[in-house]
Formats: C-alpha cells, sequence, structure tokens
C-alpha cells in the first residue's frame, strides 16, 4: 500500500482509506494500483467478508490528479491501473460499502455505483465533470446512471457536469443515508459488522443474484468507456481544459467542432 491509502482488517472488515489530504485525496496512478490491490486482497482471503472505503471527514477524493493523467494512459484500458482497479471493484463478489464525506467527483462518484451501500455526509458534494475536462463517462456510469435515474437526469449530470448534494442523492436513490459528517463513517462501519454476521457465502449469491442481469453488458460498457476516455486523455479539447484548470481559468472550447 502507498501512504496515500491506507488498509486496515479488523473483525473482517478490510477498511480502505483513501489518504492524501493535502491534494483533496485526487488519486495517482499508484493510489489506483493500491486500491486494486486491496480488492485483490479481499477477494482472496476468507477472512475479509466486507470492504469499506473511505476518506477523512473533509474529502473522500477530489477526482484523478489532472497532472499525473495529463500524459494520459498507457497500453489497454483494461490493463492500466484506473481500469484494473474498476474492473475488479465491478466484479468483487463480497459487499463494498462506501462512508462519503466533502468531495467526490469523477471516480469519486462513479466508483459509488458499484457499490452495495453507500452513506454520505451532508457536506458531500458529487460531481461528474467529464465533459468540462474535454473527456467521457467512465466506470459503467453511462450504463448505470440511466437505469437508476433515468435518460434526462443522467445526460444533465453527466453533459453538464454541475456538483450536486447528498440530498439530491439521496433523492435519487444512489445513496443509503444522509449523516452528520461525524457520523457518515460509523454509520457505514455499522452496516460492515451487520453484513459480516451475516451467512457469507448467501451474501455473496445475493449479490451475484443482484448484478448477474447486466454483468456482462457491464463489462462491455466499462472497456468501451475506457478505451474512448484514454483516447479523449489526448484530445485538444482534454488538453484546453487541463491548462485551464492547471492556470485556473474557464477552458474555451470554441474553436473545436
Amino acid at each position: 500500500m502507498t501512504d496515500f491509502v491506507q488498509s486496515q482488517i479488523n473483525n473482517q472488515i478490510l477498511t480502505v482509506r483513501i489518504n492524501r489530504p493535502e491534494r483533496k485525496n485526487a488519486l495517482t496512478h499508484a493510489m489506483y494500483t493500491a486500491l486494486g490491490d486491496a480488492l485483490e486482497q479481499a477477494e482472496s482471503d476468507d477472512g475479509i467478508r466486507c470492504v469499506l472505503f473511505t476518506g477523512s471527514e473533509d474529502c473522500f477524493t477530489a477526482g484523478n490528479d489532472l497532472s499525473d493523467f495529463a500524459s494520459g494512459l498507457q497500453g489497454s484500458f483494461r490493463e492500466t491501473p484506473v481500469g484494473r482497479f474498476l474492473m475488479l471493484l465491478a466484479k468483487a463478489t463480497k459487499p463494498v460499502v462506501a462512508a462519503v464525506n466533502g468531495p467526490a467527483v469523477g471516480i469519486g462518484t462513479t466508483m459509488l455505483l458499484h457499490c452495495d451501500f453507500v452513506f454520505a455526509g451532508t457536506n458531500a458534494r458529487f460531481q461528474m465533470p467529464f465533459a468540462n475536462l474535454g473527456l467521457c463517462p467512465e466506470g459503467g456510469s453511462s450504463l448505470l446512471l440511466p437505469s437508476w435515474v433515468g435518460r434526462v437526469r443522467s445526460a444533465e449530470l453527466l453533459m453538464l457536469g454541475g456538483a450536486f448534494t447528498a440530498e439530491d442523492a439521496y433523492r435519487l436513490g444512489l445513496i443509503n443515508r444522509v449523516c452528520d459528517p461525524s457520523d457518515t463513517e460509523k454509520a457505514a462501519m455499522e452496516t460492515c459488522e451487520k453484513l459480516v454476521n451475516q451467512a457469507p457465502a448467501a451474501i455473496r449469491a445475493t449479490k451475484m443474484l443482484l448484478n448477474k442481469p447486466i454483468q456482462q453488458e457491464l463489462e462491455a460498457t466499462m472497456l468501451a468507456e475506457g478505451e474512448l476516455f484514454s483516447a479523449r486523455l489526448k484530445s485538444p479539447e482534454a488538453a484546453e481544459a487541463f491548462g485551464a484548470f492547471m492556470q485556473k481559468r474557464k477552458p474555451d472550447f470554441s474553436r473545436f467542432k
């Protein structure tokens, strides 16, 4: 594990904490590798029955570290650290719980679509600003989001890329509960404790049946999104968006067709 991704096993719960506060928990390739390693550990260790993803009381993750992703992704999407993590998350057989406070940007929102339980603090702010950055949806969000919240709401969230609150997320059915930020992780942990006391094979079977109807379609969608996302990272639009972000100005897409 990198120092920026910390893991701990306690009472059959693997807690994975994103811990890079000086950069608002922005994710690098190395951090994605550590997150993927944690999921592989959970799958292979019979002593782990549940995974909890969390950040701090102030921040879940600001999304990808743009300075780390500006050079693009190397190789096929499935083989990249981010692709490996997302595919492992989508195929996880054990329950995955998330505790979210503060910013949950990009992957910080889309990864939650693969979690079985999500608890968010009143200070949580969700956002999928892919189009704003000259990119496209990832993590299966172009399939999962419309199936949950409908086509027009998905278009608003993915094309306009605006932020939305924990109350909005609850109303859309994206999270289980809105908490005081100081109680978010506690609420998530209480659910993890309930899960580990259930019959483990029954829990895995239930999760498999819930996911089975769209499993193949989801994998195909994630791979298609990933390849297009990789291409978009190298696009002139993304270069303009990334440059504008670094220069703290609004991007100008007026010259693009």
